[in-house]
């Protein structure tokens, strides 16, 4: 009898999914979810999709699922005030070692080409990527639908705000927000290449451009550059000071480490210079 036991125990088939024996345990203290504890949004049941952060997307990663003295893997509690070690076991209800019975199921957390897709059933992989596990936001993220769809719309509405505001601007005012893109190139455009250019401009970064319109530096800035591109004004070789063309005389020197047009846009706001630039207004129209 003892040869065939032994027999039936050699065709036992092996399981895939490690097995840990618990030893010397003890009944936990606190079997209620910390969830339950503390405050937060409802825990949802649902499906659940985590994808891996940033543009490269491997082929496989696997991030911890449990916790060990090469990869930590702690949740603060805020309600215990202290670490709690974090299991992912198949056969627990919890990712909490301390409430955790018997032997355990350990099971890999493995992304391929770059996502996870985590059903219902699968509460306490959810709970372990979407509430503790430490990787969370920085090597992975939880899509959320609704979430995306807010950020759309935010971007469509920005996107939308300046389309309105290059649709509604001078062209003066398009011609000082197109020379920060494109620069001197400006200066041989038609306004029909301006006005398209911003729509352009407007639509592929309407954050940066709705900024631009409201800045009351950018005319400023704008008159600047075509005072010298005219030939109302100079700049010295090495950027730092402006003087009449005219007279040679000196209006001003750039401060260091700043941009000579945006120094003399804001130097047309002083005493002095305000009366230059009224000078140079008229001369540019």
């Amino acid at each position: 009898m003892a040869k065939k036991e032994t027999s039936a125990k050699a065709q036992t088939p092996i399981i895939e999914d490690q097995v840990e024996q618990t030893t010397n345990y003890q009944t936990p203290k606190h079997k209620e979810p910390v969830e339950s504890k503390t405050s937060g949004p409802v825990w949802e049941i649902k499906d659940r999709v985590y994808f891996v952060k940033g543009r490269k997307q491997p082929i496989i990663l696997s991030i911890p699922s449990k916790h060990t003295a090469a990869k930590s893997l702690l949740w603060f509690d805020p309600v215990l005030n202290y670490q709690r070690e974090l299991r992912y076991a198949t056969n627990q209800r919890s990712v909490f070692v301390d409430e955790q019975q018997g032997p355990v199921t350990m099971r890999h957390i493995i992304f391929r080409d770059g996502k996870l897709l985590v059903p219902a059933r699968e509460q306490a992989l959810q709970q372990l990527l979407s509430l503790y596990h430490p990787h969370k936001d920085k090597l992975y993220f939880e899509f959320n639908a609704e979430q995306e769809a807010v950020d759309e719309l935010d971007s469509i509405e920005l996107e939308l705000e300046a389309l309105n505001l290059a649709t509604s601007l001078d062209i003066e005012t398009l011609e000082a927000i197109i020379r920060v893109d494109q620069g001197s190139r400006v200066k041989n455009m038609t306004s029909k290449e301006i006005k398209r250019d911003a729509l352009i401009y407007a639509k592929r970064n309407p954050v940066l451009f709705i900024d631009l319109a409201k800045d009351e530096n950018v005319n400023l800035r704008n008159s600047a550059i075509k005072s010298v591109e005219q030939g109302f004004i100079n700049i010295s070789p090495d950027q730092r000071t402006f003087n009449w063309s005219t007279t040679g005389r000196k209006l001003m020197t750039v401060p260091f480490d700043e941009n000579p047009y945006s120094a003399l846009a804001m130097w047309f706001k002083t005493d002095e210079g305000i009366e230059v630039y009224q000078n140079l207004e008229k001369r540019l129209k």
